[in-house]
């Protein structure tokens, strides 16, 4: 038997060696692009209010990150604009919908899981062209399990007293929803779905950059015949959520965002009676003890960061590595970024999308250049980039020390901080040594000290040789800058109930 080329981690500058042509010949794919023949959207969105599409009289675009084309013309709500939205929500749950019976309300939710499931591929398709995140995510996450947390809701509307023993639960009233642009269809109904099964009314802005989603979700409502007035949709930036949050007849505030502007709505909420959950940053932590299963710690690595462009805010962006099988570690994840596609989004052989936009992708390379400012050594996959588009090379750093930006900072973007620890004890000190508390994974082949460790980490979501999997019935949310609140299970029923 011939002996084989050596495989070893190639870094930037490096000239090719044999191990590009092995890499080359096994992962030459042709491309398979998903047809867009089921899309159809209009040139210009304005908002969804009582029932029906608004125009408006500011437009923006939103832009193909993929191509940099625009691919439709969105209106920006005003104050007068989102007052509307409040007081038709308002008049709608004063009227009827926190009067209908929970099983008449299950009826409409489980009416929208259905038609999301009916048009999942011209969903999934829309995801990727407004979101730059490749078709098999969209396709296979995120449209699937926004269709599971509507028929998961559905299946509690009428059983709230059974959720809360002893308690008389009771909606609050009307409720504001800010999403980002990460999950744009998975964020709308993990907050829109617990809040019409409790029987609230919604007004729900979508991020700026990716709005298409949302307002096909519109349509799905209408097409429902969800009672004019449940659910209002408003586009916009900041100034249209800020207008959300301060309006005076919203009784609930659920955000999902940066820490920086989740601060800023917490200090304008303080002294008020409005409700408010957070969901906000992280920059989770991947700790891989030597008995791990080392191939799956790595593909749960590249899962957790990689495959979506490392935009989801539970990113596993900070690898923990016992000194023992760092080497192993580095060595195969060197390997393995090396057969990541990255491309096209709706291209069905693409690992890694598009980043979603050109301020997304100058932060990220700002933060990579100060992670190699900072002595960190870079990592990178030598793929070609498309010659349009806003992309990114997958990138994880080694000899990265715990204060170096790289390893504090929320990046957003394909881009790994690997750090080496000798106890299970270290482990837990630098994986707590953020200030974000949103998720953490743990690889070992102990269960014993899968619990161990979980029980001292410092996050929300902590996963034992697994990351990024999701349940509508599990709990989501985090500790400290990463926001308070749960959304997803029983729990995400209880921001949008009175207990009496």
């Amino acid at each position: 038997m011939s002996a084989q080329p050596e495989l070893r981690v190639e870094r930037e500058g490096q000239p090719k060696k044999a191990v590009d042509l092995l890499f080359g010949d096994l992962w030459g794919y042709a491309p398979a692009p998903e047809s867009t023949g089921p899309v159809r959207f209009e040139k210009r969105y304005g908002h969804f209010i009582d029932g029906e599409f608004v125009a408006g009289d500011k437009w923006f675009a939103s832009v193909n990150p993929a191509t940099e084309e625009p691919l439709v013309e969105v209106a920006e709500a005003d104050e007068a604009m989102v007052d509307r939205a409040v007081q038709s929500s308002r008049k709608a749950y004063d009227k009827y919908w926190k009067k209908m019976k929970g099983s008449e309300r299950a009826k409409y939710i489980f009416r929208i899981a259905r038609m999301i499931q009916e048009r999942a591929r011209e969903l999934a398709i829309l995801e990727s062209m407004d979101g730059g995140k490749p078709i098999k995510e969209s396709r296979d996450i995120d449209v699937p399990l926004a269709a599971a947390h509507f028929f998961y809701y559905a299946g509690w509307a009428d059983k709230l007293e059974y959720a809360f023993p002893g308690g008389k639960p009771q909606p609050i009233g009307v409720a504001g929803q800010i999403i980002p642009w990460n999950f744009p269809l998975l964020m709308a109904a993990w907050k829109l779905a617990p809040a019409l099964a409790a029987g609230n009314c919604c007004v729900l802005k979508p991020a700026e950059t990716t709005p298409l989603t949302a307002m096909k979700l519109a349509e799905i409502l209408q097409e429902a015949d969800l009672p004019p007035g449940v659910v209002n949709i408003v586009n916009g930036f900041g100034r249209t959520g800020a207008a959300i949050v301060n309006h005076a007849d919203v009784d609930k505030i659920a955000f999902t965002g940066s820490t920086d502007v989740g601060k800023i709505i917490q200090r304008a909420l303080a002294g008020t009676k409005k409700r408010l959950t957070l969901e906000l940053g992280g920059k989770g932590a991947n700790i891989i003890f030597e008995d791990a299963p080392i191939d799956q710690a790595v593909e749960g690595i590249i899962d957790g960061i990689f495959f979506n462009q490392g935009h989801v805010c539970c990113a596993g962006s900070r690898l923990l590595v016992e000194e023992s099988v760092a080497e192993t570690v580095i060595r195969k994840l060197g390997h393995r970024i090396q057969t990541l596609r990255v491309g096209d989004p709706l291209d069905k052989n693409t690992d890694v999308g598009a980043i979603n936009s050109k301020p997304q992708l100058e932060k990220i390379q700002e933060l990579v250049d100060s992670g190699v400012d900072q002595g960190a050594q870079k990592h990178q996959s030598r793929c070609d980039l498309p010659a349009k588009g806003y992309f990114f090379r997958p990138t994880f750093f080694t000899d990265v020390s715990p204060s170096h930006r790289i390893a504090q900072e929320e990046i957003f973007g394909p881009v790994l901080s690997v750090m080496t620890f000798r106890t299970p004890e270290e482990a837990i000190e630098r994986a707590n040594n953020t200030p974000y508390g949103l998720s953490a994974g743990i690889w070992s082949d102990k269960g014993s000290k899968l619990f161990k460790i979980a029980g001292a980490m410092q996050a929300g979501v902590i996963w034992g040789n697994t990351f990024n999997k999701f349940d509508p019935t599990s709990p989501f949310g985090g500790y400290k800058e990463s926001g308070f609140g749960r959304e997803g299970g029983r729990h995400g029923l209880l921001p949008y109930l009175e207990i009496g």
